[in-house]
């Protein structure tokens, strides 16, 4: 498992009764998580001290009750980046910091790659892996389907200190984007997605993850440069084990190109029981050294 073990304003105090303990910063949250199927330690404390907890409604969604008045949002930093968290009404803050793994590894490959690189990042909500890119020195372009979202990357990047970096942010459904980029000959270095398992563009267009990842694959091999660098795939999708990542990235991008592949688990430790939590699996084709 890739653990995001790095942080200082993050942290996963506790896990428990279908919930997790987290630290934001200053700020203490109280959130369901599927994957934590055990008890709350006998004796454990804080969790009666967090901030806010979500309850989730029986009809669907939910919603936040807070014991303390939290901020409409806040900030926080893993290196030289820089975050803004906004708990939402679907549970969410507006980041994954298990993705801090990831975060980490393409800095350095784009660092260590002597050239310049042009990164596309698709599926790119608020643009963690796209500010993580930008501050290792490559051009950017960010695309996903919500304008809510790609606002609120254009803060991250601009919190980064990153505002004038070669960042394209671009709003539109991401297998239509990814078609005209082919007809227009454009080609990218490095490609990361983090497609949902479900999901609807602006016009209406249907995302299955199921039906649609394999195809959606083969079209991103079209506009990678003839010397990539690396391709990124996550999934938070139940039941797709990294093993498919890795047959999925073999089918295409492996017999374009020569490299090597990686596949497993990426989670978070936890403070309390020593325990890491497994949050999401990744899939990662980069070039031979």
């Amino acid at each position: 498992m890739y653990i995001a073990d790095q942080w200082k304003d993050y942290e996963l105090l506790d896990t428990g009764d279908g919930d997790k303990l987290e630290r934001w910063g200053s700020v203490v949250l109280r959130r369901p998580d599927p994957q934590i199927i055990w008890p709350i330690a006998a004796g454990a404390k804080g969790w009666k001290e967090a901030d806010a907890h979500y309850h989730r409604s029986s009809s669907g969604g939910g919603s936040w009750a807070q014991r303390t008045p939290l901020p409409e949002s806040w900030t926080i930093g893993y290196g030289p980046l820089r975050f803004r968290i906004r708990p939402t009404s679907f549970k969410h803050t507006g980041l994954f910091p298990e993705q801090a793994v990831n975060w980490s590894w393409m800095m350095d490959k784009i660092r260590q790659a002597g050239r310049q690189i042009r990164v596309l990042n698709l599926f790119a909500y608020t643009g963690g892996a796209t500010v993580a890119a930008a501050a290792a020195g490559a051009e950017v372009c960010h695309v996903d389907a919500a304008k809510g979202m790609v606002q609120w990357a254009k803060e991250n990047a601009e919190l980064s200190g990153l505002k004038d970096s070669p960042i394209r942010y671009i709003t539109d459904d991401v297998f239509k984007f990814v078609q005209r980029e082919q007809r227009r000959g454009r080609t990218y270095d490095a490609i990361i997605m983090d497609p949902p398992s479900y999901g609807r563009g602006p016009g209406g267009e249907m995302w299955k993850l199921e039906q649609s990842l394999y195809p959606f694959l083969e079209s991103c091999c079209a506009i990678l440069s003839p010397q990539p660098l690396f391709v990124l795939l996550n999934s938070y999708t139940t039941g797709l084990s990294p093993s498919v990542l890795r047959n999925l990235l073999q089918l295409t991008v492996g017999r374009r190109h020569d490299g090597v592949i990686h596949t497993g688990e990426i989670g978070l430790p936890i403070t309390a029981s020593g325990l890491q939590l497994p949050c999401g699996i990744l899939g990662r084709w980069e070039a031979q050294a």
